[in-house]
């Protein structure tokens, strides 16, 4: 199995599937199976790169806190152990984030970026109901089981059948996270800010998010819009924070459209767009 040390930890990758490279970067406590239904269909067409952020699945779980620059460094880590020079970048919730960190830090490294479902931290950034955030703060104290089934309402539309859900935690459960790797993400999230700085991605972009997402609410996907020059923004319907398990077709339609986009040279250059994806 494949391991690369990067500044005190070794960091579990994988690589899939032939073609231009796709870094992807799973959020908070997530091991990187949880690319399951995204992950055979980007294969297809493109290798994809995935990895365990530090404190969670094959990775180690080092004495925290991980700020988020230290967790894009461990990415690019894992893109000179794989020997790709540059790659499109793919980063959902705690992952986007890290995708933000590391377009800034290594931009000649990054062909495009896809920022689903995250934030870019600040005081400007639009905050999850206080529900939400007391959930975030509690996790570590509960039983994996707890951990796993506490976030579902803030996660997945309320419309997605609950075998999908069960489908999730599955994957999961032998990655359950152990507490201080939690915390240790978690504490990296509070701390890092990227809003004022979002203005230097010179990365065609690709910000995506659900609608009806209560964990990182929908106003940071727009935000983050507005700050990246050009960049594209998608809202799903009728999905929440895992928008690809709520609404797996219409997320996957506009991922591969927008990579598919970067493989011909003609990404639309018309500054921001909105639009609407019929599911």
């Amino acid at each position: 199995m494949p391991f690369v040390e990067n500044q005190g930890a070794r960091i579990y990758w994988d690589e899939q599937g032939h073609g231009a490279p796709v870094l992807l970067i799973m959020g908070l406590s997530y091991p990187s199976y949880m690319w399951h239904r995204t992950r055979p269909v980007l294969t297809e067409h493109y290798k994809t790169i995935a990895l365990d952020n530090r404190g969670i699945g094959r990775s180690d779980v080092p004495s925290g806190p991980y700020p988020i620059a230290l967790m894009a460094s461990d990415a690019a880590a894992v893109l000179d152990a794989a020997g790709i020079e540059s790659a499109h970048l793919f980063g959902v919730s705690m992952g986007g984030m890290i995708a933000q960190e590391f377009a800034l830090q290594y931009p000649k490294r990054v062909r495009s970026l896809i920022l689903g479902c995250t934030a870019a931290g600040g005081p400007t950034a639009v905050r999850a109901e206080p529900e939400a955030t007391q959930m975030l703060m509690t996790r570590d104290k509960m039983s994996p089981e707890q951990a796993a089934e506490a976030p579902v309402p803030f996660i997945y539309d309320s419309a997605t059948p609950r075998e999908r859900i069960d489908e999730d935690i599955a994957i999961r459960r032998p990655w359950f996270p152990r507490p201080e790797g939690y915390v240790a993400q978690l504490q990296g999230i509070i701390a890092w800010e990227a809003y004022s700085r979002l203005s230097g991605i010179a990365a065609p972009t690709l910000v995506i998010h659900g609608e009806t997402d209560r964990l990182v609410p929908p106003g940071n996907g727009k935000l983050i819009a507005e700050r990246i020059p050009g960049a594209k923004l998608v809202m799903i319907p009728r999905a929440s924070h895992l928008f690809f398990t709520d609404q797996t077709e219409a997320a996957h339609r506009v991922i591969l459209e927008f990579l598919n986009e970067q493989a011909e040279g003609t990404a639309s250059n018309d500054g921001l767009e909105k639009e609407k994806v019929s599911c």
